[in-house]
């Protein structure tokens, strides 16, 4: 007897998105085999998820397109193919189809396929809960389904009668619950009475050039309080490694600039100042004390900080609904407003221990095995339809 197949489409725009399709398909691949059914993959996808079995159309590279140029260069391109996965599977008629993340380019697909009466799912929610927060209309017509990685984000939808699964964050599944000082201080060969501070400028040029120079002056302001205090800087990729060292090469602060990195000088660090972006969600899984700064160009800051709808910048505090960690923004991103915080973290205390215990309770409640979670919201949905 020919086993019952189901068929599945995805399509994936970054690396990222390759990663958490290749742990779908792979959660998915262990349901199918425990029922006797056969998948089938296509779409769009990259290296991982080709070596889990996936068929591509397209190689994924040609959607991984960024900055502002780039995409008008290649939209007539980008928009063919668009158009052909369309008619693909209009064709084919998935069981469901699974745009992940990529929303400018998945959701317009997702929400074509939809009306044609196919399943969709997307997965990681654009940040409309944020900002652009009509979009959620959009989003309703494209999507059967939406997959948050954050709970914030699933309460966003329900709000909005938008079917959604809160499915846990990936990183939370990497990330060990036991605190990592000792063996990251092992690893960078440090001892475990030295007192560290952790600095992340940012891994774009634009967000060092605007905090770096402020961070560097918070670093001296506290080692002329803390002489022995030992200052180490990840530098997230070359560029970045020779923006820094031109930084410094005018000034006499004392740092150790380092290759990437970055998890394990956090994680040894009694402190991390850091710029907003995904790497606090690191630092809170790292459980480590942070004090976070945004800034950039006064235009730009004008225009974002009306269009923006929440309260807080940085991904722990946005978690907590409350203020655990600082957040410093724009003309306050100064020493002598960083550089206080961040002796009171580095001397730690009572309300250090109490917001690392609050962090490792936040790591549990988003460490839900999220490929896991995700693949039976998939599969759900898809034996729904192909029973439908």
């Amino acid at each position: 007897m020919a086993k019952r197949r189901l068929h599945i489409g995805i399509v994936v725009g970054e690396a990222s998105g390759d990663i958490l399709g290749a742990g779908l398909m792979r959660s998915l691949q262990a349901r199918a085999e425990q029922s006797g059914i056969e998948l089938h993959f296509d779409g769009v996808g990259g290296s991982r998820m080709l070596a889990a079995g996936f068929n591509s159309l397209y190689p994924m590279d040609r959607l991984s397109v960024m900055g502002l140029t780039e995409p008008l260069k290649r939209l007539p391109e980008l928009l063919r193919m668009r158009k052909h996965l369309k008619q693909h599977f209009r064709e084919t008629r998935p069981d469901v189809f699974i745009g992940i993340d990529s929303p400018d380019f998945t959701l317009n697909i997702e929400a074509d396929l939809k009306s044609a009466g196919i399943k969709t799912v997307h997965y990681v929610s654009p940040s409309v809960w944020a900002w652009r927060q009509g979009r959620i209309k959009t989003i309703a017509r494209a999507v059967d389904l939406m997959l948050t990685l954050l709970p914030f984000e699933a309460a966003f939808y329900e709000a909005n009668q938008v079917p959604v699964r809160f499915v846990g964050h990936p990183l939370a599944d990497e990330f060990p619950l036991e605190d990592q000082r000792i063996s990251a201080r092992d690893t960078l060969g440090l001892t475990n009475n030295e007192l560290v501070l952790a600095v992340l400028p940012g891994s774009r040029g634009g967000e060092v050039g605007h905090l770096a120079p402020a961070f560097l002056d918070t670093v001296d302001w506290l080692l002329e309080r803390l002489p022995d205090l030992k200052v180490l800087i990840p530098a997230a990729s070359t560029e970045r490694r020779k923006q820094l060292e031109k930084l410094l090469a005018n000034r006499n602060t004392s740092v150790q600039l380092l290759d990437g990195q970055s998890r394990e000088v956090m994680a040894a660090a009694d402190a991390v100042l850091m710029a907003s972006g995904t790497t606090t969600l690191e630092a809170m899984l790292l459980k480590r004390p942070m004090v976070v700064a945004y800034r950039m160009g006064s235009l730009s800051y004008k225009i974002l900080s009306r269009l923006v709808k929440t309260p807080h910048i940085s991904l722990p505090n946005l978690l907590a609904a409350k203020a655990l960690v600082p957040e410093i923004i724009q003309d306050d991103v100064r020493p002598d407003v960083l550089g206080p915080l961040l002796l009171e973290r580095l001397q730690g205390g009572s309300e250090v221990d109490e917001l690392k215990a609050r962090f490792a309770q936040m790591h549990r409640d988003i460490a839900l095995n999220a490929s896991d979670s995700a693949a039976e919201a998939v599969w759900e949905l898809a034996e729904a339809s192909a029973h439908g």
